[in-house]
């Protein structure tokens, strides 16, 4: 159960990395033909061929200027850009940041948190010193070693995704519950404001991984990692859905790139929108643009967790309502009376 704080915690190590992203190598075949991809690379620069396969995996390799996978056979004048990471930096400072956190559970092995939207989970370029994990620190919380820079995180929420997510506080309730996670034993169902009408439910299974042209943005790509979402559509509304979405996957932006490649966007995404209220037409447009100014960010919210505790295996559940800021919305896509509802997503059945 939840506890004060059990006293100051030192402040973290995390790398510093700097622009620009990595070493890029050009190499052109010039044999009549090679063994796979991953092989090559792993030849022509001395890698171990895990390492190679995952560069190809994280779209940090190109052939002839497109996505490949591992598995390609080049040819005689294929072209191969690489990108390398950057060679590991001197250790960075977590510095504690002291704001209220909504913890929703903690015990001795971790905590589920209800993150607000705006906040980035772990330290990055931009963000070194306002994330969960600065605010974890500054609460005296111990933390699992986990991935480099990312102590504690077991999954992510994007910066303006809100809500729950599970928060590791030793090594080896974190293996287990990344473990549990790789299995898809964990059940993450979100919250969404898609534009347009899904008619039934349906499953989205397509490969995700860098936008060949613009390296922030993902991309549904042939050459990208496995990602699958389910989609069940909960209410409608005059011109966007709520779907409760359930990953199977974790890639980086997948609900909103999923969704954005089947032609119904996330609510108030400025990366994915694909025009917004644009997107309608006639009668429909003026309550397209008084949803669209009624969203203050993407209408995507993490609303229910659940997974066996990695110690106790007692089956945990959690819950989180419509968050404040994205109440607006609901007058705007025609719904006011939801606004006299504490819990909106309950009345409209979205946890049944």
């Amino acid at each position: 159960m939840s506890g004060p704080p059990r006293g100051p915690t030192p402040p973290r190590s995390l790398p510093d990395p700097s622009e620009p992203s990595g070493d890029v190598r050009g190499l052109t075949v010039l044999a009549a033909s090679t063994e796979r991809l991953d092989r090559f690379l792993a030849d022509q620069l001395a890698l171990s061929r895990t390492v190679a396969a995952r560069l190809i995996a994280e779209g940090a390799v190109t052939v002839n200027d497109g996505p490949a996978r591992a598995s390609r056979v080049l040819a005689r004048g294929d072209r191969v850009v690489v990108t390398l990471p950057r060679p590991a930096a001197p250790p960075r400072e977590i510095l504690p940041w002291a704001v209220p956190l909504a913890v929703v559970f903690e015990d001795d092995d971790l905590l589920v948190l209800d993150k607000p939207a705006g906040m980035v989970v772990h330290p990055a370029p931009g963000h070194w010193d306002t994330t969960l994990v600065n605010a974890l620190v500054a609460r005296g919380i111990q933390l699992s070693s986990g991935e480099r820079g990312r102590p504690g995180i077991v999954h992510r929420l994007d910066r303006d995704t809100s809500g729950l997510l599970v928060v590791a506080k030793h090594d080896e309730p974190h293996r287990r519950l990344a473990r549990a996670l790789g299995l898809r034993r964990i059940e993450r169902h979100y919250a969404v404001l898609a534009w347009g009408h899904v008619a039934e439910p349906r499953t989205i299974d397509a490969a995700i991984g860098r936008h060949p042209r613009d390296r922030k943005r993902m991309a549904v790509q042939p050459g990208g990692r496995a990602a699958r979402s389910h989609l069940d559509p909960v209410a409608r509304f005059d011109v966007c859905d709520l779907l409760r979405v359930r990953l199977a996957t974790g890639r980086t932006h997948q609900i909103r790139v999923h969704l954005a490649h089947i032609g119904h966007p996330v609510v108030g995404d400025p990366v994915y929108g694909g025009g917004g209220s644009r997107r309608m037409t006639g009668a429909l447009q003026p309550p397209a643009r008084a949803l669209e100014t009624a969203a203050p960010r993407q209408a995507l919210h993490a609303a229910r967790l659940a997974f066996a505790h990695p110690r106790t295996r007692e089956w945990l559940e959690f819950r989180s309502e419509w968050p404040d800021d994205l109440r607006p919305v609901l007058a705007a896509v025609g719904a006011p009376d939801l606004l006299a509802r504490s819990q909106p997503l309950d009345y409209l059945g979205f946890f049944k």
